[in-house]
This record gives C-alpha cells, structure tokens and sequence, in this order.
C-alpha cells in the first residue's frame, strides 16, 4: 500500500474528520503518489469504451454516468487501487478516523468502482443505500478519489455535501486530479453532484469505493433502504413534477413485471 497511498497523518485526519459539519468527512489532496495517480489516470477507459463496459444511468436523478464494477477487467493500476483501498492497512486507517470499529471492504464493488459522468451528466443529492440484504453488510463509509486533470472550476461535478434537511449545502469540492473525499454513510449523510458541465471530449472520472460492518448499534440502520433521492431548495420543477412522475413510473413498471411473474408461473 505504501507505494500507492502516501504515508497519512492518521490522528490529525481523525480530528477533522470526526468534528466536521454537516456529518463525518474529510477530503484528502495529492491522496496517491503522483507517478501512481498518473499511471491510474492513464488506464481510465474512455467514456466510450466506459458506456459499453458498465452500467448506466438515464434516470431523472442520475444521468450520463456510468460505472464498471467488475474488478476483473479492471487496467492493472486501477486493480491496484482497488486492492489498496481494500488492504487491512487501509481498513485500519478507516477505523482509526472513523472510530468505526469492524469495518470491511465491498470485494464486489457494489455501485462502486470506476464511475463517469459525462457532458450534462448529473446525481441529485441523495443518502446512499445502507444495507446489502443477501450478504448483511451495513453501509458506513465512502471514498471518491478523482482523477480529472486541468478540471476547470466552470465544468462543474462538484461533490456536495449537505444538512439533513436538504436546505443548507455545508461543503463542496471540484473533482480534481488526486483528490480524495471521506464520509461516514448514515441517515443524514446527503450528499450529490452539481451539473457536470465539461466539453464533449471529457469526462468526470473517479474512482469509489464503499465500506460496510457486519454489526451496527445505531438506531438509524434499522431501516433497510434503497438510494433516497431529495431535491434541492431551488429544484421545484423537479421536486413537484418530475421525481413524483418517475416515481409512479417506477410502480407500474414493477407491477407489471410482478404481474409477468405471476403468469409465467401460474
């Protein structure tokens, strides 16, 4: 790990870690050595090849990004960081800023791995989804590491981080090359990304991994959940039109499909 992460003041990144506003959170420059970040940077697929490798999302929410979650046809430096922000030396730094104890790395990447989002391209504010049923995992932590050079202020992709209530955005970060972002996952954890306004041959590009416990003592992961998306204070549109009308698309889509089932096995 030491050849690919650069050597953390682990106390110092726990203090500020645990005392910031509006949850948990840290955010990390020059979090890779250089030479390292360049490698990984250069592997990325492009967002082409990205669109036929991984998962897209076309949502009222979530648009233009695509995300490749299987580690196996990973470019040999980004396996490499993968296998670092999974190793039990970097597990225990989570632990230490956190003071989560137990925590574990995602060996699927579950909606994590390597994400972009293209021109136009977009993520709502929105708490993460915090449980995985089959393999009792509860969500605690997240990590984006960007690898977007000359990232210019105006293309927008700012990660955000915002009160509970969605009225109030309390931090916000450019993706810009080298840069690592930390935060606890919890009821209250908003979180999403301005407009992504870069020029047709770019990209947002980062890299995310998630953290989980096999236990939790906390009221709030009680309640097993999806993604939940808000609207921010000046989306009305979205807010009274457009997040209702997908909503109920959503249900007829499902009714249909169970109805489907139900024939087929009738």
């Amino acid at each position: 790990m030491s050849d690919v992460i650069r050597d953390l003041d682990v106390d110092k990144l726990a203090t500020e870690f645990q005392n910031q506003t509006p949850f948990p959170s840290i955010c990390i420059d020059n979090f890779l050595h250089e030479d390292f970040a360049n490698e990984v940077a250069d592997a990325f697929p492009t967002y082409e090849e990205a669109q036929t490798m991984g998962r897209g999302f076309h949502a009222v929410n979530e648009r233009g990004k695509y995300q490749i979650t299987d580690s196996s046809v990973f470019p040999e430096p980004i396996k490499r960081l993968h296998n670092a922000l999974a190793a039990p030396e970097f597990l225990n730094i989570m632990q230490t800023m956190s003071g989560i104890d137990g925590i574990i790395a995602d060996e699927k990447l579950t909606g994590g791995g390597i994400h972009q989002t293209g021109p136009r391209g977009h993520l709502d504010v929105h708490v993460d989804f915090n449980y995985i049923v089959d393999r009792k995992l509860h969500r605690r932590m997240n990590i984006l590491v960007f690898f977007n050079r000359d990232w210019k202020e105006e293309w927008g992709g700012k990660l955000e981080l915002w009160d509970k209530d969605v009225k109030v955005c309390h931090r916000e970060f450019s993706p810009i090359f080298n840069r690592c972002c930390i935060f606890q996952t919890s009821e209250i954890s908003f979180h999403g990304v301005t407009a992504v306004r870069c020029p047709e041959n770019c990209a947002r590009r980062s890299f995310a991994a998630y953290y989980y416990t096999q236990e939790t003592n906390d009221d709030f992961m009680k309640n097993v959940h999806s993604t939940v998306f808000r609207a921010r204070p000046d989306e009305h549109l979205k807010r009274n039109v457009l997040m209702p009308l997908e909503r109920i698309g959503r249900m007829i889509r499902g009714s249909r499909s169970a109805l489907r089932r139900m024939i087929k096995g009738s």
